[in-house]
């Protein structure tokens, strides 16, 4: 799918979260996930057997699935459908699984005592590895479907012609704020490190691309910042996550460097036209993971390039 229409089915997406609760979101989630893995096993309830603790059974990967989207979270009824399907799962699924995957609707994130609980459940239970598959890594697993899977499960025809769409990812607008603010305040005085050129040069990045990604390490250490500590570490690895996943689907699709970074760009701000200041942030969230090296590529151990700075 092009940029455009990725744009337009993530809106899509979006609106089935905001509206699928209980057994339309679980049919949502089978739909999704018969489409990504041919493994998957779409476990429905039956007669006195219920589901024996399982939504959903991946063969290969010997994961186990359990849904639970209400239409508002309550802390305590969440904990007590997370222990009843695990204990089900335990008693009349054993040696089927090894990995517990909880899956949830809410946009947000994960409501910060739930996070709490699955980490003790974690604890508690050695033999069993214990996951999470929320709004985020839904969005993930359907960036991966071909056109024709993605408007089977998504319910609508995506259209090729573009569409144009001043939306950014939903994700990423606190960090956009928060970058935009801390930019302003900022000590322009302030010592600034120097930028290592090697992988710059190895990606064959130059001229305004590369001068925007070095103005934007200047201040990568902001984005470190913003996600320090807590429950926004766990958030900062799956945004990563996810500009990995589209750095590669791109990358497939565009040759030059400033052709895959310019569809990154998008990816951030949508195809709409931003104030200049949210273009800044945004080249400072790109330059982030360039630097961790979740989008473009790590030289090899001993290479050079040819140690050419572009001044920022």
């Amino acid at each position: 799918m092009q940029f455009e229409q990725r744009m337009y089915a993530r809106l899509k997406f979006l609106g089935l979260m905001a509206e699928l609760y209980e057994t339309a979101f679980e049919d949502f989630f089978h739909r999704l996930m018969c489409a990504r893995y041919p493994d998957f096993l779409d476990v429905r309830t039956h007669g006195g057997l219920g589901d024996q603790g399982a939504d959903g059974l991946a063969l290969h990967e010997r994961k186990l699935y359990a849904c639970y989207a209400p239409q508002t979270v309550d802390v305590v009824q969440v904990k007590q459908k997370l222990m009843s399907d695990l204990t089900k799962a335990l008693e009349k699924r054993s040696g089927q699984f090894d990995t517990f995957v909880f899956v949830h609707n809410d946009r947000r994130g994960m409501h910060p005592r739930i996070a709490t609980l699955l980490s003790e459940t974690d604890a508690g239970h050695p033999d069993v590895k214990f996951e999470q598959l929320g709004t985020r890594r839904l969005w993930y697993e359907c960036m991966r479907l071909d056109q024709e899977a993605a408007e089977e499960v998504l319910g609508c025809q995506i259209p090729i012609q573009p569409v144009i769409h001043g939306v950014g990812m939903d994700d990423l607008a606190p960090l956009l704020k928060h970058l935009r603010d801390q930019r302003v305040a900022a000590d322009p005085l302030m010592p600034l490190p120097d930028v290592e050129p090697g992988k710059l040069d190895f990606n064959r990045l130059h001229g305004d691309a590369r001068q925007d990604l070095v103005r934007g390490m200047r201040h990568s250490h902001l984005v470190d910042a913003f996600y320090e500590g807590g429950i926004r570490a766990v958030e900062h690895d799956e945004v990563a996550q996810g500009f990995r996943l589209y750095y590669e689907q791109v990358r497939q699709e565009w040759t030059e460097p400033e052709d895959v970074l310019w569809q990154l760009e998008m990816y951030v701000l949508g195809n709409g036209s931003q104030q200049p200041r949210v273009q800044r942030a945004a080249w400072v969230i790109l330059a982030h993971f360039f630097e961790r090296c979740d989008i473009f590529d790590a030289p090899p151990p001993g290479w050079v390039g040819s140690g050419v700075e572009v001044s920022a």
